[in-house]
Order: C-alpha cells, then sequence, then structure tokens
C-alpha cells in the first residue's frame, strides 16, 4: 500500500486530483472565453470517474461523503448535457459553466475536508472539523469559488461549440 492507502483508494485520490487540476485549467479558460475542450473532457470525465469511485467504497447509512456525491452527480449531469447535448445554446451556457465550477468546487472541498483530516499539521488545527481555522479555509475556498464562477459566467462566450 502506498501512503497507507489500498489500491482503490490510490485510484480515487489520482482521479480527484487530475479532475481538480484539469477543472483549473478549464475554469481559467472560461475566464478568457477559452473552451479548451480537451482539457474539458479530461474534467468532466476524470470528476464524474471521482463521483462514481467515491461511490463503490464501504458504507453503511447515509454520510454527508453520499450527499455530496449524489448533489455532484446531478451536476455532473447537467453540465454535460449543457455541453454536449445542447451546445451550450442560450441559457445552457450559464447551466453548463455553474453546475461545472460546483463540481469542481465540491471536489476541492473534499480536498480540503481530507486534508484536515490526513495533514498532521492542518489535523492539530481543526481535528473535529468544528474549528476556525477549518471554517475558514473552507469559506475562504467557497468565496473564491463565488467570485471566480460569477466571473466565468459572465466572460464565458465562446464563439463555437
Amino acid at each position: 500500500m502506498i501512503l497507507g492507502m489500498t489500491p482503490f483508494t490510490l485510484f480515487h485520490v489520482v482521479l480527484s486530483l487530475i479532475g481538480i487540476a484539469a477543472g483549473f485549467v478549464v475554469l481559467s479558460g472560461w475566464l478568457r472565453s477559452d473552451r479548451r475542450s480537451g482539457w474539458t473532457a479530461l474534467f468532466l470525465l476524470s470528476t464524474f470517474a471521482t463521483v462514481i469511485t467515491g461511490f463503490l467504497f464501504p458504507f453503511s447509512g447515509f454520510t454527508p461523503a453520499i450527499g455530496v456525491g449524489i448533489i455532484a452527480t446531478v451536476l455532473l449531469v447537467l453540465a454535460i448535457a449543457a455541453l454536449y447535448r445542447y451546445q451550450l445554446a442560450g441559457r445552457w451556457r450559464a447551466v453548463y459553466v455553474v453546475c461545472a465550477a460546483a463540481s469542481l468546487y465540491l471536489n476541492v472541498f473534499v480536498l480540503v475536508v481530507q486534508a484536515f483530516a490526513k495533514v498532521p499539521a492542518l489535523n492539530a488545527l481543526a481535528p473535529t472539523g468544528a474549528e476556525p481555522p477549518f471554517a475558514i479555509a473552507q469559506g475562504l475556498v467557497l468565496l473564491a469559488f463565488c467570485a471566480f464562477g460569477y466571473l466565468a459566467v459572465n466572460r464565458f462566450h465562446p464563439t463555437t461549440v
């Protein structure tokens, strides 16, 4: 096991990190009205695969992680439909940007949760996840995504789909 993870957990984490990295490339493209088709496909595919593999971990009962996974699934389905089925026509452009950005946010949200749970220095600051450092970190991430999401909706107007 690498870093104390099972191969499946490592696969899930790698998918998540690929999705986050590709998502930031896509987000930067939206801010310049650049679709970045290849990066977009990688972002949507790896993020969707992250969500699906997340449902394959053993669980008993409904957990916050399951709730986040359900929301992320709905957002990704809407983003994929807006992009590939509806070709970003009319309001589907905004639906795509909002849903894709929100799914990226959820992936980063989980990254922050896992960082505070697994990184000793961060865990010492917020061992239960209810302490101010955790809330501040998550609040800053949310504010950043709201700001960049707003800018992306207003700036992303690709001429070709």
